[in-house]
């Protein structure tokens, strides 16, 4: 630009030279004439001279006014390296503030995972189908919460160790940046100091929180044990209740009768009841044994009530005569069965209908004085009743029981004994076309039925009291998550302020000439500030979620801890803002997902399975802000007036920034230089933040990358 500058004034010059006026054509008088005003002004027009004059002027008014801009631009790139220093050194704190986050959301994510895996496979043990899986739940459960236990720890000592060098790394990436802004001729010096220098983190939440599994273990397993025995008692009471239904009515209803041998044939083929009073069932599960009490308390009262002899002769009325005593004797003893159930125990009488003469004189049949007598030809016989011929010819002589005349000679029309009521239900005993055959099949399945019940409500209680310590094993160690979070708060939290400095420069040649004198400029000095502000337009789970993707990737295939629950842990983790309601929505699915039980075994489980949501929900955790804080500038003082700031304020910032050594790049010694002690206390450029133990040895190193922090997790982030 000057160079065009001095060649257009060149070509003026010459051109003013040419054109001026021959001497011959001045006025007379001239110079003296005029006081010398000809000397710049000729007829109207300026003279060579006054031209000479200002572009001398206005030389001297361009090298010197760009001598100024340049100088001016030395002092702003001083202020550019300052502001580049305190960007970088916030970065850092931005950069652990989110790798703390990350790893305090992995561990409770994990921990969250491994008390769900755990609190599914309780329940599991209670389901039918999913009990061969669900021990390897509950252990799979408990390995990741030990991995957790393992992560916490590691993670509380690797968080305490950088922040305990997160004063010298705020510096050091400080002192890169400033650096950075050096040209060929402008060396420029500074750093950042963290404010406050010391930390109020608290990581005893992660230090001291190792979760025990023992007493989880122990009750899973008294579980299981009380599970499997409570599943063979039930499988052992619906073989017996299958068998009773059998005898009932375990047949098809769409066949002709005949095409099923049980109660309901039986009574459907030999009476009229209603389906109402004969109802038949197609399944033992719906059946219950009362259907078939009351089914023989219907058909012995129609049988009784409809009971006639099928000839007029004695011999039928005899045997009608029999078989009315023995409805009338069933009727009544049905009448008095029951099968009753309170809960704790099951209880039951069914009578026992005698099958032959023997079994008959064990009951009132036998006793019972209501047959009547008559004495012919001075001995006294038993008669079906009165209207036998032998006893109209006879002399009536009171009522007796078949007991009384046991052995004694019958009667020679009726032939009435004991053994008339014998042969009432000896043949509807013994053959499948008698009602009495499977009633009695039905009372044998029957009572192995309430045997096996009261068993299966014994080891019911048992196993319900296994859950109940289940639960509280599980509800007193998942208690273990709902303490307080970590508190983040690392040296630098309140903001950063930086220093920078160069050196003495003098204005480049080209600036430099016979219109200015060299421009020499002294050391100049800059203080910058910057704090942490919340970036609104960051979707929450964005790192979290980039975080778990490459944590995948590099577990590959793991069997054991990792494998089949890497989603359970992600999909905690992405939604760690939230992670109550993820928690609960998480552990909602997982138990809906093993299936509905049925029977006691599908009580209990139902019932686990509220109480360990129940666990889940109770712990209230509060949503965390997953915002990411990003460095902005601020006015320095805000910081330097802060809390915790060991700077006095600006006039003690400017002692300290004239103290900066130029040149130094140590940050250590730059800090010292400012009064401010740092330790470094990270050796090599990749420190491993935390690790997370696999199965089966090795692990996932999660390592920070020293030199520029940024990203914060190196191969995680």
């Amino acid at each position: 630009m000057i160079r065009g500058l001095l060649h257009g004034i060149k070509r003026f010059w010459s051109r003013r030279v040419l054109t001026r006026r021959p001497s011959c054509h001045r006025k007379r008088g001239g110079f003296m004439g005029r006081a010398g005003v000809d000397l710049f002004i000729e007829d109207g027009a300026y003279t060579t001279l006054s031209s000479a004059v200002v572009i001398l002027v206005v030389l001297t008014l361009l090298f010197s006014s760009t001598a100024a801009i340049w100088s001016m631009s030395r002092a702003g790139d001083t202020q550019v390296a300052a502001d580049s220093g305190a960007l970088a050194g916030a970065n850092v704190v931005s950069s652990y503030h989110t790798a703390a986050t990350v790893v305090d959301a992995s561990i409770l994510s994990l921990g969250l995972a491994g008390f769900a895996t755990i609190g599914t496979g309780l329940v599991a043990i209670l389901i039918p189908g999913a009990e061969p899986v669900a021990g390897n739940m509950v252990d799979t459960g408990i390995e990741i919460i030990k991995t957790r236990n393992k992560f916490a720890k590691s993670a509380s000592e690797g968080l305490q160790k950088i922040e305990t060098a997160l004063p010298y790394l705020i510096a050091a990436r400080a002192t890169q940046a400033v650096s950075a802004q050096d040209t060929d001729s402008v060396t420029y010096t500074g750093t950042a100091l963290a404010v406050p220098r010391t930390s109020e983190s608290d990581f005893a939440a992660l230090k001291g929180s190792e979760i025990s599994t023992d007493t989880i273990k122990d009750t899973s397993d008294d579980l299981e044990c009380a599970a499997e025995e409570l599943r063979k008692a039930s499988e052992d009471t619906a073989k017996a209740k299958e068998r009773a239904w059998l005898a009932d009515c375990g047949g098809s209803d769409k066949g002709s009768v005949g095409s099923c041998s049980c109660m309901w044939e039986r009574a459907k083929s030999l009476t009229d009841l209603s389906g109402v009073q004969n109802p038949h069932y197609s399944s033992s599960v719906t059946w219950e044994p009362q259907v078939a009490l009351d089914r023989a308390k219907d058909y012995y009262h129609w049988r009784l009530t409809n009971e006639k002899p099928h000839g007029s002769s004695v011999e039928m009325k005899a045997e009608s005569a029999a078989r009315k005593a023995f409805y009338t004797y069933a009727s009544a003893e049905v009448d008095r069965a029951h099968i009753t159930e309170n809960g704790d125990r099951v209880s039951s009488y069914i009578p026992l209908l005698p099958r032959n003469s023997d079994e008959v004189r064990a009951t009132e049949l036998y006793t019972d004085a209501v047959w009547p007598t008559s004495v012919n030809d001075d001995k006294a016989y038993l008669h079906y009743g009165t209207t036998c011929p032998n006893y109209k010819k006879g002399t009536p002589s009171g009522f007796a029981s078949v007991a009384d005349y046991d052995g004694q000679d019958k009667c020679s029309k009726c032939h009435f004994g004991v053994l008339s009521l014998g042969a009432v239900a000896a043949p509807s005993t013994s053959i499948e076309n008698g009602f009495e055959y499977h009633f009695d099949k039905f009372k044998d399945a029957l009572e192995d039925y309430v045997d096996c019940r009261n068993k299966e409500l014994e080891l019911e209680r048992q196993t319900e009291d296994e859950a109940d310590r289940a639960g509280n094993a599980f509800d007193t160690a998942i208690k273990e998550l709902s303490g307080e979070r970590p508190r983040i708060a690392p040296p630098g939290r309140n903001g950063v302020v930086a220093f920078a400095v160069s050196g003495d420069i003098t204005s480049p040649d080209q600036l430099n000439s016979s219109f200015n004198t060299a421009v020499e400029l002294g050391s100049r000095g800059a203080i910058s500030a910057a704090v942490l502000a919340p970036d609104e337009a960051t979707a929450q789970n964005n790192v979290l979620s980039r975080f778990f993707s490459t944590l995948k990737e590099r577990s590959g295939s793991v069997a054991g801890v990792l494998d089949g629950v890497m989603d359970v842990w992600g999909r905690l983790l992405v939604g760690y803002g939230d992670i109550q309601g993820s928690a609960d929505e998480l552990m909602d699915e997982m138990i809906k997902g093993l299936g509905g039980g049925s029977g006691a075994l599908g009580s209990i489980a139902s019932w686990l399975g509220d109480t360990v949501s129940a666990s889940v929900a109770a712990l209230g955790l509060e949503p965390c802000d997953l915002r990411l804080r990003k460095p902005v500038l601020t006015d320095s003082a805000n910081v330097i007036k802060g809390p915790g700031s060991d700077i006095a304020g600006l006039s003690q910032a400017q002692d300290k920034l004239r103290s900066i050594p130029l040149g130094v790049t140590d940050p250590k010694a730059l800090c010292e230089a400012l009064e401010y002690q740092v330790e470094r206390t990270i050796s090599g450029t990749v420190f491993t933040l935390a690790e997370i133990p696999l199965p089966g040895g090795g692990s996932i190193p999660l390592t920070v990358d020293v030199a520029t922090l940024v990203g914060a997790l190196g191969g995680g982030s």
